[in-house]
Formats: structure tokens, sequence, C-alpha cells
């Protein structure tokens, strides 16, 4: 209102006007006011060029970004100043061509010059020429920046160049910069994107001051590289009490605690994230139906997912993948009916859900249309697909379809390989199963504790005791995986299936840690089949200690004595079943034909 009474403003006039629309995102007022009064200001200095670029730039406005340009060029003098704002307003604005041919024309290029066009680079998708203008830079003698140095970690986070990143870690160090919020951020995005989180606790540790971006960056690291326990303690940690989260650090948690499976503690920050006010955040409410479907609360689950007034495709990627991992298949295309109903286009991600309730309900013929599908639009190309696709036709018994998928597929990690394997110890074709194992460690691929989940369940269905043992001791020596329960499990049913019962036992007693009741289990199973009433007792007697009212186990051991024909002892069990009041649930199974 002030300025409209200036009957004739001058170039300060403009240019405070001009401060006071961009200190208050008036961007497109402060273009206007620029439009308005060019032709009548005699002169025009730098300070207001670089002030109207600015607002071109917060409004990616790249036509009168250009217009800009051309006018400055005719009537204006730039300064570095002034050529540096350009470049940076054509790179933010992704005419990265025009930004590189201004950037040439500079004869005198600072740190600022170099950093506009390199971070240009980097902001689009092109790291790798971003760290190639990098060595340039040094070459030509200029000292980077703080800033620079932010961006090409930012290259090297795009990249997963965790080599370049530890160099530039280095640079850094023996430069004396001081490791501030914006590297620090930075150098923890490189470390957590390649899988380094021990390095980047460190960093995060080594920072004199850590605030919420640094805060979060390291609990969102934990968490999306599986540390679920460790996210969850630095986001309790007193030390940062003072810091509020946000949107993402309440996203991250939520994750965490999905990875957990602890419902309670997910509750408890679902509850904290109203508090905060960032409930209604997209990616919150996506973390909450993730979490409550991750621990099997889908009526909660649904509840929030049904409330969401805008639901993106991660939505409801989560609720279907929360009805597939709960055995709700049947909701779960349903659901993907819906989701197409309402006009959303599937992606990779929604396939793999789709596949996985295929394989849940046993239907072939649904599988198989979403194979072809994924065949349509191009989506086989994808590891994580084909690999469910690959499940999907072993869990339906269709074991040559599987394999033509698995020879089909251009990469394969160790997790198809398994997935493989398994499908061929699921038709007990072990010795197929341990020829693909041969092959896999060919192709320079080192197996993981689920290849020998995989291939030592193919070993215990098959008989293949030697062989079973031989893999069971290279595994930790040779490959330095470290048994789990898992493992130790496959290597008791094993020894059971084969009616080696005493070194069961002694394999069981020998093991590192304590056996679990599904092992005695099945070595009073063992023990039923072979008649060997003596080490059934002492299972029993085991099982009792751990879990008194189960059963199954008591129906187990009352097969057993009336196999051996102790009619009395039987008896006593059945009823001691009655006065406990023990039910076991019927087993009940069910099967598919033309597709009914």
């Amino acid at each position: 209102m002030v300025f409209d009474k200036i009957t004739d403003p001058d170039l300060y006039s403009c240019k405070a006007m001009m401060k006071s629309y961009l200190m208050n995102n008036c961007y497109l007022d402060a273009i206007n006011l620029y439009g308005r009064f060019r032709e009548f200001l005699l002169v025009q200095d730098n300070v207001l060029f670089s002030l109207v670029l600015n607002a071109c730039i917060k409004l990616l406005d790249l036509n009168q970004g250009k217009k800009l340009h051309c006018h400055i060029t005719k009537v204006g003098n730039p300064d570095d100043f002034l050529l540096n704002t350009i470049i940076d307003m054509y790179a933010k604005c992704g005419d990265l061509k025009s930004a590189c041919i201004l950037f040439d024309t500079i004869s005198e290029r600072d740190v600022v010059s170099w950093t506009t066009i390199i971070s240009g680079l980097v902001q689009n998708d092109r790291a790798e020429e971003g760290l190639i203008l990098f060595n340039k830079m040094r070459l030509a003698g200029v000292e980077p920046s703080e800033y620079t140095m932010g961006s090409i970690l930012s290259a090297c986070s795009s990249m997963d160049a965790l080599v370049q990143g530890r160099w530039i870690h280095g640079y850094v160090l023996k430069k004396g910069m001081v490791m501030n919020s914006f590297i620090g951020s930075a150098l923890l995005d490189v470390y957590v994107k390649c899988g380094e989180v021990a390095d980047a606790y460190a960093v995060f540790d080594g920072l004199d001051y850590v605030d919420l971006v640094s805060w979060t960056a390291m609990i969102v690291g934990y968490t999306q590289n599986g540390c679920a326990v460790d996210a969850l303690k630095l986001f309790s940690n007193p030390k940062w009490a003072g810091i509020i989260p946000n949107s993402i650090t309440i996203a991250s948690v939520l994750s965490a605690s999905a990875q957990l499976s602890n419902l309670n503690l997910g509750r408890a920050i679902h509850i904290l994230g109203i508090k905060l006010g960032v409930e209604d955040y997209n990616v919150v409410m996506n973390a909450i139906v993730d979490m409550y479907a991750k621990c099997g609360a889908i009526t909660e689950a649904e509840y929030v997912f049904q409330r969401m007034a805008w639901k993106d495709l991660v939505t409801w990627n989560a609720m279907m993948a929360g009805y597939s991992q709960n055995n709700f298949g049947s909701e779960a295309l349903l659901l993907f009916h819906k989701m197409r109903f309402e006009g959303y286009l599937p992606d990779a991600v929604t396939i793999v859900n789709a596949l996985s309730a295929s394989a849940s309900i046993c239907s072939l013929y649904i599988g198989a249309s979403f194979h072809a599908y994924a065949i349509k639009v191009s989506f086989l190309s994808n590891i994580y697909v084909s690999t469910a696709l690959l499940n999907f036709y072993n869990k339906c018994g269709d074991l040559t379809s599987a394999r033509e998928v698995f020879d089909e597929m251009r990469n394969k990690n160790a997790v198809t390989w398994c997935a493989m394997m398994g499908g061929y110890g699921l038709q007990g074709d072990s010795s197929t199963s341990l020829d693909l194992l041969q092959k896999m460690l060919m192709e320079d691929l080192k197996p993981n504790e689920v290849t020998f989940t995989s291939i030592l369940s193919t070993c215990s269905h098959t008989g293949m005791v030697e062989e079973g043992k031989e893999l069971f001791d290279r595994m930790s020596k040779q490959y330095d995986v470290v048994p789990s329960m898992k493992h130790y499990a496959c290597m008791v049913d094993m020894l059971v299936r084969a009616g080696r019962l005493e070194e069961a036992v002694e394999f069981m007693e020998r093991m590192p840690v304590n056996a679990e009741i599904s092992m005695w289990g099945a070595l009073l199973h063992g023990c039923g089949v072979h008649s060997r009433l003596d080490l059934g007792e002492k299972a029993l007697r085991k099982i009792m200690e751990m879990k008194p009212d189960t059963p199954d186990y008591y129906v187990l051991l009352s097969n057993l004595y009336a196999s051996d024909q102790r009619w009395d002892e039987a008896l006593k069990f059945r009823k001691l079943m009655k006065q406990k009041r023990l039910i076991k649930s019927p087993g009940s199974s069910f099967i598919h034909i033309d597709g009914i």
C-alpha cells in the first residue's frame, strides 16, 4: 500500500518491495512487479536481476527465466554472482544444456560457479557427470566448499558409490572442514544407502551438533537396513529428547515396530503421531497401515485404510501386502480389483503382492493371469517380480513353469536361487536342488542363511543325511554363516526322519542354544514312527517343562503308547487331556479344480 502511493518509484524502492515479496513467498507478485516497472526504471542493477531470478527459481518458471536472461544480456553487465544465479535457474528448472553452455562461457569460475553446476547435475540424476566435473574443478585448482562436498556426497549416495564416498569423507577430514549438519547428513546418507550402518553411526556420533535432519537420517538408516532395535533405541534416547520428530521420523519408527511385529509399541507411536499432528501426512498413514498389517492387526489396518481421504499406490500396496502376509489371499485380490476400478495402475510391488495372494490360495489360473500381465507391461525384468512368480509356481506344484521363469531371468540373486532349490526340494528332487547350489557357487554368489535353510530342508525331506551334515559343517567354516535355530531344526528333522534318533538327541544336547519345543516335538513324532518309547518319554518330559498345555503332544504320546500296545498308558493321557480341557484342532485341506 505504501509502495503504491509512491508516484515515481526508483530502483531502491522497487528492490525493497521485491525483497518483501520474496521474504513472504509471493514469488509471482515479484515477477509481476518487475514486469510493471521494467520499462520505467532508468537504471537496473544485478541485485534487482538476481531477486527476479530467485523468484523464477522458486516457481521453476523456465520461460520467464529465459526472458529475463535475454533482457540481462541486452541491457545489463552481469557480474559472476548474477551469472551463477542464471546457471542455478537453468539447472533447477531442468535445462542443463543451457546451464552448461553458460558455465563454459565464464572465464573466471569461482567455487560458487563450480558448485552450482555440479549441484544441478546431481539434482537432475546426472550424478556421474557431477563427479567428473568435481575432478575437473580440483585440477583447475579451485578449493571446494562445504556445499560442494555436500553435493558430491549426494552424488555418491545416488550411485551407491561407497568407495568414492569414503574418499570424500577422508578429504573432508584432511582439509579440516567442519562436520556440520549439511555435510554430516549427506555423509550419513551415503553410508546408509550403501548398507554401512556402523560407519553411519560413527559419523553421527562424531557430530558436534545433532539436529532433526541428522537424527532422522540415522533412524531411517537403521530402519532401512533392518536394525529396528537400534532405530528405536536412538528414537527413545533421552539425549535427544529436545528434538521434536517430524513425519519422516514417525514413519520410520513405525516401520521399525512393524519389523519387530511389536503391536503395542506401534500403537504407542501411532498415538504420538496424533499428538504431534503428523498423523494425516500420507507417509505416516501408509506406515501406520503397514505396521498394523505386519503385526497381524488386520482390522485396525483396514480401519486406517478406509478413513484415508487420499490414497496413493503405496497405500494400496501396503494393504494388499498385509492381506497376503496374513493369509487373506482372496481379500488381497478383491482389493486389487477395487484399486484398478478406481483408476490406479499397478506397479511391480503390486504384482508381487498379487502373486503372493494367488500363491496363498493356490490359484494357478489367477496367478497365471498376473504372469501374463507382467509380460505385457515388461515387469519380468524386475527381479522381485520374477522371484515372486517363481515362488508362486513352486507353491502351486508347477515345477516346469517355475524352471522356465528361472531360466529366463537375466539377473538372479541368492533369494532367486533359493526359491528354485526349494521348489525342487518340495518335489523331492534333491539331486537337482544340490546341482543348483553348485551352479550358484560357480556364479560367485555367496550363499546366505536362507540358502542353507532351503537346502538343508531339501536334504531332510529326501533322506540325504550325509550330504546335509556336510553342508551344515561347511556353512560356518567355509561361508561364515552362523547357524540359526532354523538350521538346527532342519538338522534335527533330518536325523529324526532317517531314524537316527540317538544321534538327533546328541545333536540337540551339543547345540550352543536350547532346543525349541518344535525340535522335541519332531523327536517325539519320530519315536512314534520308529517305536522308540524310551526316547519318546524323554522328549515328552522336555515338552511338558516348556509347554504343559499343548494338546498335540499329548496325542502324539498317547499314539506312541498305543503303538506299543500299552493301552492303559495311552488311555491315561487321553483322560489327562480331558481333565485339562485340552482339545486338538482337526486338520483340514482344500484343492482347486479348474479354477474353482
